[in-house]
């Protein structure tokens, strides 16, 4: 199978470390046999780029995006400037076409600008969420987040988040061993959930902060976990903890639970040969009813679809 073409717009104003952010990570893919899944092309509306701080020479065109599989934006330096009518076509033109498209950071704003996020949910650094809201007010920002899957519209917040989002991308393109393979050579961690709080510096985290209590939770998923008891861990009432585990996660505690379970089961239906049944408890459902239905809601495909899909090298 021939590697899925990639493209990174490249435009006056762009940001060098996320455009570098979806070069080099998608670049350094590679598959089991350590062919590459991904061909990756930079591509601008003009040769020279007058990039944040220094300039580019890109040798592609917009056209060269023409038949790309996906998309990436990186962000802008300033969302306060006007959007390229070309860049705008090329984007309307991929989706139109099927593409998959993705933003990091302000790169919202050419999504935006070009349509593509009206009536969607969609995310960018957290200090210019609100510009977003106020200048596209079709489209539900959601500042506290790292990143946002829509289907075929992805979305990031600022600088590492960009590096989460492309790891995401390529765990669901091919699977976590590739995009583990990925996150070690970057040095990196594989997960930190799309639900995950962005860095907000108006509202701080306590101190002390949830982590050594969010350790302890992915490391007894498959136990009976309620608000009340992880309150009481935590020396907490439970609405205190409610108010203070949303501030950390950006979630409440039963959201980020199933999040955490379903990602668990994803991994054992990646990387074992285990029945259904026994993925749902190791992952704390109480049934494997209740783990199908869960599981379909989440990932939007039932558990056996996604083993069939991302399954790889499978332990007993």
């Amino acid at each position: 199978m021939p590697p899925r073409h990639l493209a990174v717009l490249a435009f006056d104003g762009v940001l060098p470390f996320d455009l570098a952010t979806a070069v080099e990570t998608f670049a350094r893919a590679r598959l089991d046999d350590g062919t590459p899944p991904y061909r990756v092309t930079v591509v601008a509306p003009q040769a020279e780029i007058a990039a944040e701080g220094y300039g580019l020479r890109v040798p592609h065109g917009l056209d060269a995006a023409g038949d790309a599989a996906i998309v990436i934006v990186p962000g802008m330096a300033d969302p306060h400037a006007p959007a390229n009518p070309a860049i705008l076509a090329a984007l309307t033109d991929a989706r139109r076409r099927g593409a998959r498209v993705a933003s990091i950071c302000t790169g919202a704003f050419l999504l935006a600008a070009a349509g593509l996020l009206d009536g969607l949910r969609a995310t960018t650094h957290w200090q210019a969420a609100g510009l977003l809201a106020r200048m596209y007010p079709r489209v539900t920002v959601d500042p506290a987040v790292l990143y946002v899957d829509e289907g075929e519209i992805l979305t990031s917040a600022g600088a590492a988040a960009g590096l989460d989002l492309c790891l995401h991308m390529i765990r669901r393109d091919f699977g976590a061993r590739v995009a583990a393979r990925v996150a070690r050579a970057a040095v990196v961690p594989l997960e930190r959930p799309g639900g995950q709080a962005q860095f907000i510096q108006d509202d701080p985290p306590p101190a002390a902060g949830l982590a050594p209590l969010l350790d302890w939770m992915r490391a007894h998923l498959d136990q009976k976990l309620e608000v009340d008891g992880l309150a009481a861990r935590a020396g907490m009432s439970p609405r205190t903890f409610a108010r203070r585990f949303r501030a950390e996660t950006g979630t409440t505690p039963l959201q980020w639970l199933l999040t955490a379970r379903i990602r668990r089961a994803q991994m054992l239906l990646e990387t074992t040969g285990r029945s259904i049944e026994w993925i749902a408890t190791e992952a704390g459902f109480d049934s494997a009813i209740t783990f199908r239905q869960r599981f379909r809601q989440v990932a939007g495909v039932t558990p056996s679809q996604w083993r069939r899909s991302f399954a790889t090298g499978r332990e007993s």
